[in-house]
């Protein structure tokens, strides 16, 4: 008993490199998609300035909003407004999501 228990931890311990080389390369597809898609407006990286003053900084959005709740939103579509500036409609695909989230995650000083 003790034995399958090690083993099945060391498996664990074998694996998490492979979660991080995946999680960066999920990182990045989601840095790349907000970098196209939004970077126009909001800084999207972990310094910097919003090219839109009133658009919120990407790294700063976990102390709004609980980053995983923003997923439905990025499904639907969100539509928001920055000071007579229309934010453009997006809506992105669970896979792009999953990026997405990960990013800000990556990014933000607090959640």
């Amino acid at each position: 008993m003790v034995l399958r228990r090690l083993a099945a931890a060391s498996l664990l311990l074998m694996s998490l490199p492979g979660i991080a080389v995946a999680q960066s390369a999920s990182a990045k597809r989601g840095e790349v998609l907000l970098n196209t898609n939004c970077a126009e407006c909001h800084a999207t990286g972990v310094k910097g300035d919003s090219p839109n003053p009133k658009a919120p900084p990407f790294r700063t959005l976990g102390q709004r909003y609980k980053l995983d709740d923003l997923q439905e939103a990025l499904a639907e579509g969100i539509v928001v407004g920055h000071g007579g500036a229309e934010m453009p409609h997006f809506i992105f695909e669970p896979t792009e999501i999953d990026d997405i989230i990960v990013y800000l995650k990556r990014i933000n000083r607090k959640q």
